[in-house]
C-alpha cells in the first residue's frame, strides 16, 4: 500500500518582534539553518513607541513543518506574537511591484491598454520605457509580468507580500 503524500502549502506567517538590531538575523538563521524556505520577506516598524516591528514571511511546507516553524520562531526571544495568517481567519494580501517595459509603436500602445486593464499606474515615462506600479495579488502580479515580458519588459521589482487579518482585532 503506497503511503500518503502530504500536501506542501504557502503559509503567510506574521511575527511581531522588538525592533533590534540582529533580531531579523536570528530569524532568518532560524530558516536557513533548518533548510526552510522563505519565499518572500518583508518588515517594518509597526509600533514606535513599544519599539515593535512586523515581520511578514511567506513560506511553504506540510501542515507538521509550518508547525514546527512557528513553535521555533515564538521560542525566539525577542518574539512578542506568531500568527498564521492563512490559518487564522481571512486576511488581506497584497504586494507592491515597480514593471519596467522598453518600447515604443503597437508595443507602447499596447502595454498602456494592458497596464490600464490592471489598474496599474504609470509613474515614469520616456519616449522609449515607461514605469509601471501596481498593487494586488502576488497571482495578478504574476500575470502582469508575464503579459509585459512580450512587449518589452526591462525589470521588475517585487516588495514580497504584506498581510494583516481582516477584522478589529490586532495581530
Amino acid at each position: 500500500m503506497a503511503e500518503a503524500k502530504e500536501d506542501i502549502n504557502k503559509h503567510v506567517i506574521a511575527v511581531l518582534v522588538d525592533n533590534e538590531p540582529g533580531v531579523l538575523a536570528r530569524v532568518v538563521g532560524l530558516f536557513s539553518g533548518r533548510g526552510y524556505n522563505i519565499e518572500s520577506l518583508t518588515v517594518s516598524e509597526v509600533d514606535p513607541v513599544e519599539i515593535i516591528s512586523r515581520i511578514t514571511i511567506v513560506t511553504s511546507g506540510t501542515a507538521m513543518i509550518i508547525e514546527q516553524i512557528k513553535a521555533q520562531l515564538e521560542r525566539l526571544v525577542p518574539v512578542h506574537r506568531v500568527a498564521d495568517l492563512t490559518l487564522e481567519g481571512s486576511s488581506v494580501e497584497r504586494e507592491l511591484a515597480l514593471v519596467k517595459v522598453k518600447g515604443g509603436g503597437e508595443k507602447r500602445v499596447e502595454a498602456l491598454r494592458i497596464a490600464d486593464i490592471f489598474r496599474a499606474n504609470v509613474v515614469d515615462s520616456t519616449t522609449r520605457s515607461f514605469v509601471f506600479e501596481m498593487t494586488g495579488s502576488s497571482d495578478k502580479i504574476d500575470a502582469f509580468v508575464d503579459l509585459m515580458t512580450p512587449l518589452g519588459l526591462v525589470d521588475a521589482c517585487r516588495t514580497g507580500v504584506v498581510a494583516i487579518a481582516r477584522g478589529p482585532e490586532p495581530l
